[in-house]
């Protein structure tokens, strides 16, 4: 019997962990993690942005196949996905944390889901690709969210992450109240260390004296910079308000401080599969939906295909897994037909685009050579693509001049090498090969204007949400007069689900 956990991180570039040549951020639990298991050193989240990467993750699906292009976009319930598969098979199923689904069904798939949401789940984010393409939008970062950086004893997001982690040890302790037979597939999501960094004076004081650290590369001058940076740079106002290198310092430290708190999160997780008696049984999978910029190149935030903001760890533990690196690049895409695999769930029509990675796993292949993305939200005016291949990846947006860059010898992206004549061909003609540049635009506008329209409609009179809500039943958890209720495991269940005796 193989189990299977999902640790989702938000907003983690593979470049800011140690196993991956940071030399400043203190994460011995997931560094544990990864001396024990195998390390994808070049993984590729499918979108830069929360929602759509994280639908990618789930469904196996691009963005332009799901519908889910922004922050604000609706995965069709219909829409199998790696928690509809497992669940197909006989698993358990369980959801913890932020997964940003937007719209009614706040499940798919999952059977449980212990805590609520930590963002909207309605379509009041939604993009507008008819108005200037830099043009700041109410809703979205500014560089605030930078300066609010620093101790902050309470605060929304270490909260949620609190919760996020009690409740998933909970669960992984009530496999041992009852009978739970069933192979599981839990996901553990946390938001940290997405901004604002808002840290707890311990973390923040595990770097006092250290270096954080300056960007490798400084602000790109405006007269260099490609046309999606400026954009995105206008957008939450960088330039217009920019930090200073103290200011810089303090995020940089906030953030590491994040990312500590982040860790220990994922520690006690891991510890209560070692307590369990659960370890030796199941497989663990870490990663995240995206980068953070960091202050790279005058970048903040993600929304880019530079590597800051696009590549992700992806580390894989547990029975039959071997110990190693593997180079070359993988797809979160490849993340739900790998899990499927494991759980022996049959994928059927769920059309998954990505590949299992599990005799990659194993030691037995060498892993796929290629990753692509997309980018469909705020800051563009035609679908952006990116296709890593080998050591090379190619960015496009139509109305922009496409970039190519040879991350071997060129790994901060400095290089423009898309003039250099039949590269850049065969690769334009692979991206139109994999995307209908006119068509996914039309689509793409054609859904923003629909959900404009109804976010409008449901902006007026009585307004019912659709977050999620956790049930819980305290006549099961604790002690009451019924006796036989008493006798039941240990349960957190929205109303109507399985009886107590199924796993």
């Amino acid at each position: 019997m193989t189990n299977v956990v999902l640790l989702m991180a938000d907003q983690l570039p593979a470049s800011a962990l140690p196993v991956h040549g940071d030399p400043v951020a203190r994460t011995p639990y997931i560094a544990r993690l990864a001396g024990e298991g195998m390390v994808f050193e070049n993984a590729y989240c499918t979108s830069p942005l929360c929602a759509p990467s994280r639908a990618a993750l789930l469904t196996g699906r691009r963005p332009s196949a799901t519908g889910v292009y922004d922050n604000a976009a609706e995965l069709p319930a219909s829409t199998p996905t790696i928690a509809h598969l497992a669940r197909a098979a006989g698993g358990a199923t369980c959801l913890a944390g932020k997964m940003h689904f937007v719209g009614p069904d706040q499940l798919h798939g999952y059977e449980e889901r212990l805590t609520t949401d930590v963002y909207p789940s309605g379509f009041d984010w939604t993009p507008d690709w008819r108005l200037p393409a830099a043009e700041p939008v109410p809703w979205y970062h500014n560089m605030t969210s930078i300066r609010l950086a620093g101790v902050h004893e309470a605060a929304m997001q270490t909260d949620y992450d609190d919760e996020v982690a009690f409740r998933s040890v909970q669960w992984l302790r009530d496999r041992l109240r009852g009978r739970h037979s069933r192979p599981f597939f839990l996901t553990v999501s946390f938001t940290n260390p997405h901004d604002p960094w808002e840290v707890r004076r311990r973390h923040w004081d595990m770097y006092e004296g250290v270096d954080v650290g300056r960007p490798r590369v400084d602000v790109i001058p405006r007269e260099q910079a490609d046309p999606h940076s400026l954009r995105l740079r206008d957008m939450y106002g960088s330039d217009e308000h920019p930090l200073t290198a103290d200011e810089t310092q303090v995020a940089r430290r906030a953030y590491y401080a994040a990312l500590s708190y982040l860790d220990e999160r994922v520690g006690e997780v891991l510890q209560a599969l070692d307590d369990t008696g659960l370890a030796g049984d199941t497989v663990v999978l870490l990663t995240s939906d995206h980068g953070e910029m960091l202050g790279e190149r005058g970048l903040w935030y993600k929304m880019s295909f530079f590597d800051g903001s696009a590549r992700v760890p992806l580390i894989v533990r547990g029975p039959g897994v071997a110990r190693g690196r593997v180079p070359g690049p993988v797809s979160q895409l490849d993340v739900a037909p790998t899990i499927a695999e494991l759980l022996s769930a049959p994928t059927g029509d769920s059309r998954l685009e990505g590949e299992s990675l599990a005799a990659v796993l194993r030691g037995e292949e060498p892993g796929p050579a290629r990753a692509v993305g997309e980018y469909l939200a705020e800051g563009v005016r035609a679908p952006a693509v990116m296709i890593r291949r080998g050591p090379l990846k190619y960015v496009r947006c139509p109305g922009d001049p496409d970039m190519l860059f040879d991350l071997d010898a060129d790994p901060n992206e400095l290089v423009d090498l898309a003039a250099s004549g039949d590269v850049v061909e065969r690769l334009r003609a692979e991206s139109d090969a994999l995307w209908d540049f006119g068509r996914l635009e039309r689509d793409v506008l054609d859904s923003q204007r629909r959900r404009r329209l109804v976010g409008r409609a449901l902006a007026r009179g009585a307004h019912f949400p659709w977050d999620f809500h956790p049930f819980t039943d305290a006549s099961v958890q604790f002690v009451r007069g019924d006796s036989a209720a008493n006798e039941r495991p240990w349960r957190l269940r929205p109303r109507g689900d399985l009886p107590a005796s199924d796993g």
